[in-house]
């Protein structure tokens, strides 16, 4: 009740905030989730370069269903943010409070395994550094994977609480346990790459507090790691289809090097450290931060974080006195380093810190400050487990507050960028995501200055090029826009909506040879892009390609089948042709899906009083004119069938 309590309090203002960054991609523009049946469809996210769901079945599933239940009402997504964030917590309350019952550790801790698993579970579920994880709506990727992992972890805790049977044999019980616990790796590992290191924590586990030795935990439970391990085999495909060709271009947009990305992370990891016992400042994107290029600013970090991995292996080591307590504090120490290893390591990612990444290394974190306060407290006297629990209650409180406090900062998209300019005033990214929330805002002339802010900072920045060139469209400068999606295509040539863009605005410009070669190009990056196909259907029609037209009015309505303009432009190319029959079909689909296109409703009319049914071409003129009052062809054709308008 505690766990539940606190995490509703902490988080209840965050339920309205908006769609932000990645969650347009992932959720507002993937057609994936549209559908939950066929299943295999909201299973198999799209290859965009790296979007969040990508090679995540499982998260791309959870948005489907949300989209199910709610559409693109936000609400429902907070809800289940916050719902795989409890349910975490209270997993990670399960797993402490059977670990402080284990033999070894139960004659110290075991009169308090209640308390103490209740603070750590509370204190880690209103740790403001948690906010990323949940708020941010696509990063339930790593709360879900959180989940899974403390899952797999508890459900083979209560597998090795049953002992053998006579016959040597485990019972039906722990065989469905470590069976759940399989299963909750295998979901992990279709949730996020982190989840990787999972069966060998699970191991370290046995070693630490259950079988004593690695060779005792091998010879009970050999067929449960080698089926933990099968898991990987799943995550190795979903890494090859998706998430691995998305690491190896971040590398390349980014820049780096794999041992200039290594030799920053010692700083970031004590960075988080820093975070997870004072979180201020939170920052929701650490893009274009500094990485250190020279030894003495490498060192320094390096030989800490060096330090605290010895004393994590060193602490391996079993004390003949307390034979549980070095192996203990050794998992806790694993806990952190190997769960940060796949994002703090060798593969160079967009960013060298995100917060998120530290949703279940914190735990480590928050169990060392519980059970220092205790210990503390039973050694200075202070009436023991009633002083530290004040304390734990105290600091819960305050975390709380804190995260209160910064999900006011996703109460927008505008605040949330805004917040991150502040904190990160060198970082582009930053700079151009501002602009791209004071566009959608309508202050096109700040947005342009953010944009023009950001290719200050990073010249080459493709995606502020991009924007800058749809706030200038919008103000009207067609050529200026032009020459920032050029740049773009140049930079990025695999830029699907750079060459779409560009071809729009070289056919309003009249360029139709030019426009017509950039649609095609956009459609050989993206066959599904129904605009692309109905913008390349209408320049060719105008350039008199008729027959080539149809086909990309068609492919269009392959694409998207509800798309009310590509009906109506078909129907416009079959009268062309001479066959109205079929034009009539595709204006009457069209009217199906959007009742208020004008448009179609005067080509309707045109049709029918082709083929001398005046009665019904007059009610569809006039409906014409219903919707769009100022719709002279539709007058023209009313006075020409001498109706009074």
């Amino acid at each position: 009740m505690l766990v539940v309590a606190a995490g509703l309090l902490a988080y209840f203002n965050s339920f309205t905030g908006p769609f932000i960054y990645d969650d347009v991609l992932s959720i507002r523009d993937n057609p994936t989730i549209r559908h939950l049946w066929p299943i295999w469809r909201a299973l198999s996210p799209p290859h965009e370069g790296g979007i969040t769901v990508e090679g995540r079945p499982l998260v791309n599933l959870s948005l489907a269903v949300n989209y199910a239940l709610g559409g693109y009402n936000v609400w429902g997504y907070h809800a289940f943010n916050l719902a795989i964030h409890i349910l975490a917590g209270l997993t990670l309350l399960g797993v402490v409070r059977r670990t402080l019952l284990q033999p070894g550790l139960r004659e110290r801790f075991g009169t308090m395994a209640d308390e103490l698993a209740a603070a750590t579970a509370v204190i880690w579920v209103v740790h403001p550094l948690q906010t990323e994880s949940v708020t941010y709506i696509v990063q339930r990727a790593e709360s879900i994977m959180g989940l899974c992992y403390l899952l797999t972890l508890y459900c083979f805790i209560r597998g090795a609480e049953w002992t053998p049977t006579e016959t040597g044999l485990w019972g039906p019980r722990p065989r469905r346990w470590y069976g759940l616990s399989v299963a909750a790796c295998a979901l992990g590992m279709a949730s996020k790459e982190v989840m990787v290191s999972a069966p060998v924590m699970v191991l370290l586990y046995d070693r630490a507090f259950v079988s004593g030795t690695f060779k005792e935990a091998w010879r009970r439970r050999r067929s449960l790691y080698l089926a933990l391990a099968g898991t990987w085999i799943l995550l190795g495909f979903l890494l090859a289809g998706g998430q691995l060709p998305a690491t190896s271009r971040n590398a390349e947009r980014v820049g780096l090097s794999w041992w200039q990305y290594l030799a920053a992370e010692p700083g970031v990891v004590l960075y988080y450290l820093r975070l997870s016992v004072w979180p201020h400042p939170l920052c929701f994107d650490y893009y274009g931060s500094p990485v250190a290029g020279t030894w003495t600013t490498v060192l320094p970090a390096a030989v800490v974080v060096v330090i605290l991995l010895g004393a994590t292996v060193w602490a391996w080591r079993t004390n003949p006195a307390r034979p549980h307590m070095g192996p203990a504090w050794g998992f806790v120490g694993a806990w952190f380093f190997l769960i940060l290893a796949p994002s703090s390591s060798v593969i160079p990612l967009d960013s060298p810190a995100y917060e998120h990444r530290m949703y279940l290394p914190l735990a480590a974190v928050v169990m060392l400050v519980v059970a220092g306060v205790y210990g503390l407290a039973a050694l200075r006297g202070w009436l023991g487990g009633r002083c530290s629990m004040a304390a734990m209650a105290v600091l819960a409180i305050g975390l709380g507050s804190l995260t209160w406090r910064r999900n006011q900062d996703y109460r927008s998209e505008l605040a949330i960028w805004q917040d991150t300019v502040a904190k990160r005033p060198e970082s582009p990214r930053a700079h151009d995501s501002l602009g791209t929330a004071l566009f959608h805002a309508g202050r096109l002339a700040e947005a342009t200055g953010q944009f023009e802010r950001a290719l200050q900072l990073k010249p080459d920045y493709a995606n502020a090029h991009y924007n800058l060139g749809l706030a200038l469209r919008q103000a009207g400068k067609v050529r200026e826009a032009i020459e920032q999606w050029e740049q773009v295509v140049r930079i990025r040539p695999e830029d699907a909506e750079a060459h779409y863009n560009l071809g729009n605005a070289l056919h309003k410009l009249g360029q139709a040879t030019e426009a017509i070669a950039q649609y095609k190009r956009a459609l050989q990056l993206k066959p599904d892009n129904a605009e692309a196909h109905y913008n390349l259907g209408v320049t060719l029609w105008e350039a008199g390609q008729i027959e080539d037209a149809i086909g990309q009015y068609e492919a269009a309505l392959r694409s998207k089948p509800d798309y009310a303009e590509a009906h109506n432009n078909l129907g416009i190319t079959l009268m062309r042709l001479g066959r109205p029959a079929e034009a009539v079909g595709h204006y009457e689909q069209a009217l199906r899906i959007e009742p208020d296109l004008a448009e179609a409703h005067y080509n309707l009319g045109f049709v029918l009083e082709q083929v001398g049914r005046a009665p019904e071409a007059i009610d569809q003129y006039e409906q014409a004119l219903r919707i769009k009052p100022d719709f002279a062809i539709a007058r023209n054709a009313l006075a020409r069938l001498g109706i009074r308008q």
